[in-house]
């Protein structure tokens, strides 16, 4: 990824407002989210950081204002924080991961070509050996992780990843991070996450916007995520609860 490369806007956002029954999550949301760029949402609980990357993702429309790609819009890759699915569904993990490539071309893809590239994807995320395995006897990380390789399989050039990580172990949260950084050094991915672990995915990002209804702070993760911020985003007396 070359210099010039982060300079390109891949998404603007401007004067974003959203809300449910009449009562705003989202006020007068402006951001610009560079190509090759990756940035970590935080915030409490309802201060609209999954609204935000619905929104991007063309999920819902937003009451007012804009989002714009550059140029045409991209090969999007969403991951919901929490997933629709009937656990007593008979579903396995490569079916799951397949649904990925099938949500784009509509035709379910049992191609040479797309069951290699979702044997790529799994063992990237040592989930190899539970392919054939039913995704309601997994583990909540392995379910993460087969979740991201649906997000991921079919090549997005912008990944939206809600909480990809919560409720992981250290080694499962690792994993996922290793993935999500090779992506974005060796295929110029651009990502944008949300999360409410500070010290173990927040802190290790370049890039951190924090919002609540607005955006509050943004900029090194190091110099946001201070204690004064963090009492101001969170309203919190004991910093020690996101730290």
């Amino acid at each position: 990824m070359g210099r010039d490369d982060i300079r390109i806007i891949a998404v603007r956002i401007r004067d974003v407002t959203y809300g449910y029954t009449n009562i705003p999550v989202l006020e007068s949301i402006d951001l610009d989210v560079m190509k090759g760029e990756v940035i970590c949402i935080v915030g409490p609980n309802g201060a609209g950081k999954s609204t935000l990357l619905k929104i991007i993702a063309g999920l819902i429309r937003p009451w007012s204002g804009s989002i714009e790609f550059n140029e045409e819009r991209p090969v999007i890759g969403y991951m919901p924080q929490v997933e629709s699915i009937d656990w007593n569904f008979p579903i396995t993990v490569e079916e799951v991961v397949a649904l990925g490539l099938w949500n784009r071309s509509r035709v379910m893809p049992w191609l040479n070509r797309d069951r290699e590239r979702i044997r790529k994807v799994l063992e990237d995320l040592s989930m190899i050996d539970k392919a054939k395995r039913q995704i309601r006897e997994l583990s909540g990380g392995e379910q993460k992780r087969v979740f991201l390789a649906r997000a991921i399989v079919h090549e997005p050039e912008l990944l939206l990843l809600d909480e990809p990580t919560t409720g992981a172990d250290p080694s499962t949260r690792d994993d996922i991070l290793r993935v999500l950084y090779e992506l974005n050094r060796e295929k110029g991915v651009t990502i944008i996450l949300s999360t409410h672990d500070i010290k173990g995915v927040a802190l290790k990002q370049p890039r951190v916007v924090c919002i609540n209804k607005r955006i509050l702070a943004d900029g090194d993760a190091k110099d946001i995520l201070t204690e004064d911020n963090l009492l101001r985003i969170y309203g919190l007396l004991d910093t020690s609860t996101v730290l």
